[in-house]
């Protein structure tokens, strides 16, 4: 296969993973918000919470860049259950806590007010961010093997359902360490992470792609199951990634949920996993270049910038382009200053 791994690499750095600037705003955003809900429930009389947590692919370190801002950030608040009282002393249904927490939200200053829905709370910004928020509360149940009484977590979705978020997220980090030799301790980088960034890039590669394909989480999943490391080269990894759940998908198209027992993410015969499937497939064939031994620089380039619906590829320049050094001509690899960190071998960035 041709090798494109620095490419590929270098993509992933620039255009897909979420720049630190924009992480720390989307954090800012978060504590503001936090601050805000506080503030609100005390106003109000409400209960207390007794925590709140990013969650989704902000903590799975998966979140990538869009083009049009629209940044969905999961950021949960946890109740004790016995604090969720009504006012005539009865249960709080999960609708009655998704209004508590809206109306504790509420501020002049927003143009769009925050509105109740199926799982959440949406609070929305001028700049394209909408930051969403859960609400959880905290129960006792027994361990089927040992007897004994353990915590909990229920989502106030259109009923109370179990549901652990950070339980999610530890997975998703304890995968990237296991599943390859670069992690770091953070979740930050490694090539399982940089393949979940990649593909979640690509299934959100087309505007009318976004409504029409699966979740992020069902892809985290799916790469998941199908990841096989490639140490020295992602563009390999991530090809080999693109087969696997293709085929994966053509034989199960059921994705069951990674913590949850029994319970499943998407269920056979879901439209937007059929459809995530064929765009596989049809992008399959423009990769299939690759393969042809005398496939040049700009075959490789131009295929990959139709997988990811971009033009960025086709401006790299030919790693084994001629150029003159100090006046003589040079047969060797041409690597910008600068750029030569993408492509040591030896080198791992997220």
């Amino acid at each position: 296969m041709k090798n494109c791994h620095a490419q590929v690499l270098k993509y992933q750095r620039t255009e897909v993973k979420l720049s630190d600037d924009d992480r720390q705003d989307i954090k800012d955003k978060a504590d503001t918000n936090r601050k805000r809900l506080k503030d609100g429930l005390a106003a109000n009389g409400d209960p207390k919470p007794i925590g709140m947590h990013t969650q989704g692919s902000y903590s799975m370190k998966t979140m990538i860049q869009e083009e049009d801002g629209d940044y969905d950030i999961d950021d949960g608040v946890y109740f004790q259950k016995d604090d969720l009282v009504g006012p005539q002393g009865g249960e709080m249904s999960a609708l009655a806590v998704r209004k508590m927490v809206c109306n504790a939200l509420q501020d002049k200053r927003f143009k769009t007010p925050p509105a109740v829905r199926k799982n959440c709370v949406r609070v929305y910004y001028d700049d394209g961010y909408h930051v969403d928020v859960p609400s959880y509360r905290k129960i006792k149940v027994k361990d089927p093997i040992s007897g004994d009484m353990k915590a909990a977590w229920e989502l106030a979705s259109s009923d109370w359902k179990r549901s652990d978020a950070r339980a999610v997220t530890n997975w998703f980090r304890t995968a990237n360490e296991t599943k390859c030799s670069d992690a770091s301790k953070d979740g930050n980088s490694g090539q399982f992470v940089r393949m979940t960034r990649l593909m979640k890039k690509f299934a959100r590669s087309r505007a009318s792609w976004k409504s029409q394909t699966t979740s992020g989480f069902a892809i985290s999943r799916l790469v998941e199951y199908c990841y096989l490391e490639d140490e020295q080269r992602d563009d390999q990894a991530f090809h080999r990634l693109m087969k696997e759940i293709h085929y994966r998908l053509g034989y199960d198209d059921t994705i069951e949920h990674p913590t949850l027992n029994g319970e499943n993410i998407v269920d056979s015969g879901d439209a937007k996993v059929a459809f995530f499937r064929d765009c596989l497939e049809t992008n399959l064939k423009h990769l299939e270049v690759l393969g042809d031994p005398d496939c040049t620089h700009d075959q490789a380039m131009k295929a990959w910038d139709k997988v990811f619906n971009t033009d960025w590829f086709k401006d790299q320049p030919d790693p084994h382009a001629e150029r003159k050094l100090d006046g003589r001509m040079s047969s060797g690899p041409f690597i910008k200053q600068g750029e030569a960190r993408y492509a040591a071998s030896k080198e791992r960035f997220a």
